[in-house]
């Protein structure tokens, strides 16, 4: 053992018992919407206007790389019932502004229906600078995800956190997956924003780390390449965030509604703080073993088959998302989320992932129009 993992392994053996952990674990959550015309249920452009005229309103408002899409970022947070209050409060007053102007908002990983002109692109110099730089990729986009922040105490920690959350990220994106349809197609997959998004050099799992060092020399040898103009372009599915003390996880569609991104928010919380009470090392994944699983989660989200790490067999989704549940479950009964996910999960199970309510609403339709429908009433009612 080199001493980089020696030392890292002496901090979370040296870590207080979970009760203590999950008072010091705060948790954000920035949700990336798509805004579509109310006539033809196509892309619209209409971000400026909508931002604009929303003002925040107490909220963080952003604008994103396509003038297609807003987002909107909680503050941080301590509880999960306080997170939904700020991600209700967003979504209402987005959809709301989005309504004056023409527009709907929607949660979904990908547009539904395809454009008839070229994206166009926020006006910042760094958003044209990577048209440059990566070139057909930016016809990929719009895609929206979800993405949970863990504040940790310090770097060392933020990366076994890392480490463990690594393990799980086919399943927290079976449990998240919300984009089947994409450019007037049915593409087979639950979420399709996750095989586009992994086309960008950056992007995807990241590696096992021994430590914060392993980590910093990672990524500086990432953006070196041209691979990421920046830190803030290391793409990885869960990562140190460039610009605040978290750990950042990002493998999710954007969720449906607001109770869906909270059951990620505390399923991403329990692992933090599983993981740094248990004192254990997570299991190091081989990249070719972790790969398949996340496209095999992306493929059949929560309704079909997952990987079992631990076996390499095919397992039901749905049970390698309980088994996730029953190792995190001290510490969701200490920070009062267990009966939140308990519930929250079985209900995914009955009633279907994002893009299995999304499917079943072009069932009942009978049109991507209709699905359209379906996620603009889906999305406004929080």
């Amino acid at each position: 053992m080199s001493e980089a993992q020696l030392g890292t392994r002496e901090y979370v053996l040296a870590a207080t018992q979970v009760d203590q952990l999950v008072d010091r674990l705060t948790v954000g959550v920035e949700e990336e919407f798509l805004l579509v015309d109310v006539e033809s249920g196509r892309l619209a452009d209409r971000a400026p206007d909508i931002l604009s005229d929303a003002d925040g309103q107490g909220h963080d408002l952003q604008p994103e790389i396509t003038l297609s899409q807003v987002e909107s970022a909680s503050g941080i947070c301590m509880t999960m019932p306080e997170l939904r209050a700020q991600l209700i409060g967003a979504r209402h007053l987005l959809a709301e502004e989005a309504e004056r102007h023409g527009t709907w908002l929607i949660a979904t990983g990908a547009p539904v229906l395809g454009r008839e002109s070229p994206n166009a692109l926020t006006p910042l110099p760094r958003y044209h600078r990577m048209t440059r730089e990566f070139r057909a990729l930016i016809a990929d986009l719009p895609v929206c995800g979800c993405h949970v922040h863990i504040g940790l105490p310090d770097d060392e920690a933020r990366v076994v956190v890392c480490n463990h959350i690594r393990y799980w990220l086919p399943t927290l994106l079976a449990v998240g997956a919300n984009s089947p349809y994409c450019n007037d197609t049915d593409t087979g997959y639950a979420s399709w924003r996750y095989l586009m998004w992994s086309r960008w050099p950056s992007a995807g799992a990241p590696p096992w780390f021994e430590s914060a060092a392993d980590y910093y020399s990672a990524r500086e040898r990432v953006v070196a390449s041209g691979a990421a103009m920046d830190l803030g372009m290391l793409y990885w599915d869960v990562r140190l965030s460039a610009h605040q003390p978290t750990v950042e996880v990002r493998v999710g569609d954007v969720a449906p509604t607001a109770d869906d991104a909270v059951l990620m928010a505390a399923l991403v919380r329990g692992i933090a703080a599983t993981a740094l009470a248990s004192g254990a090392c997570a299991p190091d994944v081989p990249q070719h073993v972790l790969r398949p699983a996340l496209w095999r989660a992306a493929r059949d989200g929560l309704e079909g088959l997952g990987v079992d790490l631990v076996t390499g067999e095919l397992a039901p989704a749905a049970d390698l998302a309980g088994s996730l549940v029953r190792w995190i479950r001290p510490a969701l009964e200490v920070s009062g989320d267990y009966e939140l996910v308990d519930e929250s999960l079985a209900r995914l199970v009955l009633d279907g992932c994002g893009a299995a309510r999304q499917r079943a609403a072009f069932a009942r339709t009978g049109s991507l129009g209709g699905v359209v429908e379906f996620l603009h009433a889906q999305t406004k009612s929080g």
